[in-house]
């Protein structure tokens, strides 16, 4: 029997000019990890936080930080000798983030890992942090800025704390605007909801009776409880359909995914069109990704997916998602040819092999 493929790793770059906060982001994932273990692929130790973090050893320009972590000082070239490394079994990591100051235009970062032939890891976005405080000053310093909004999949307007109510809404358009529909949340202090980015890990092998203290167990009561009111930068929404979807009508509504939807994720059930499997689908922005995953034997055959993102159209959404159920599905060859939109996205397997 074949083992189970091991989940890709989802690698997100996190970008943003001098001072926007994204150091201050990235050590704030540090810090509320969800349960999961992070790489951090950086190109300067020292904006990192590492000693906070308890460093348990170095080797080369690896760093491991406590729980896990692990931090990476490279430059572009090496990109692809560490994303090695880190997606090597020994590492057991569940998201890798990349702080893209000082490696590379955020840009060609993600054409560098969606070109990537490593069949460990996923594009998990491109988060572009900006200072609302600084905003105009910024994009008059760097009109590059409006190219880098282009492409991000999430803007964190961050600083939001520091701007008069009126002006923050000028700043909030302006950068929707130039971000294309990508959705945009307000934060304060880099403080945004984990999983926004990446999902809760739950071990079995670990018992939460007997462990070791984390860093998260450490912080003041009063900054947990500040953690608990994260979710409301951003909405979430749950599907489920028991009646297979059609492939052309979900394909319709991926590919016209309204603004400030950021991800989408869970399984598909397309019936006849492919009975034995189930699409394990990956979106996170522009980017759409399916994985074709066999049916167990006694698996209830439905569709789960849950949207994330910020100003959406809940009711709106789960409407269109609801016209895309066909309880009258017939294998057809017209519905054979259906599922080409679908496995455009598909992996070739060539492409999965380590």
């Amino acid at each position: 029997m074949t083992p189970p493929r091991a989940p890709q790793i989802p690698v997100v770059v996190l970008a943003g000019f001098l001072g926007s906060g994204k150091t201050t982001l990235l050590n704030h994932l540090l810090r509320n990890r969800a349960g999961n273990r992070i790489g951090v692929i950086v190109n300067d130790f020292g904006s990192i936080e590492i000693d906070a973090m308890t460093v348990a050893g170095q080797v080369g320009s690896t760093v491991s930080l406590g729980n896990g972590c692990l931090c990476c000082a490279v430059d572009a070239a090496e990109l692809d000798t560490y994303l090695e490394t880190l997606t090597g079994p020994a590492a057991r990591l569940d998201v890798i983030v990349i702080e893209a100051s000082g490696l590379a235009e955020p840009q060609e970062l993600v054409r560098m890992l969606l070109a990537s032939e490593n069949p460990h890891i996923r594009y998990g976005g491109l988060v572009e942090v900006v200072d609302a405080a600084e905003f105009p000053a910024t994009r008059h310093r760097h009109p590059e800025i409006d190219r880098h909004l282009a492409v991000a999949d999430l803007i964190v307007l961050n600083k939001t704390d520091r701007v008069p109510d009126a002006d923050l809404r000028a700043v909030r358009q302006a950068v929707g605007t130039a971000g294309d529909g990508a959705a945009v949340i307000h934060a304060a202090y880099g403080r945004i909801d984990p999983e926004l980015l990446f999902d809760p890990v739950l071990r079995p092998d670990e018992d939460d009776t007997f462990r070791q203290l984390t860093f998260e167990d450490l912080l003041p009561e009063g900054d947990r409880a500040h953690e608990d009111h994260l979710h409301a930068a951003y909405e979430s929404v749950s599907f489920t359909a028991e009646v297979p979807l059609d492939p052309r009508r979900f394909m319709a509504f991926l590919d016209s995914r309204p603004a400030g939807l950021y991800r989408i994720k869970g399984f598909a059930d397309f019936g006849a069109g492919d009975p034995g499997n189930r699409y394990a689908l990956h979106a996170v922005g522009r980017f759409l990704r399916f994985v074709p995953q066999r049916w167990t034997r006694d698996e209830p055959r439905r569709s789960q997916l849950v949207l994330i993102g910020s100003g959406i159209d809940a009711e709106a959404l789960r409407k269109e998602l609801e016209s895309c159920q066909d309880a009258s599905q017939d294998a057809t060859e017209e519905l054979e040819r259906s599922m080409w939109g679908v496995l455009r996205y598909v992996r070739q397997p060539d492409d999965d092999e380590a």
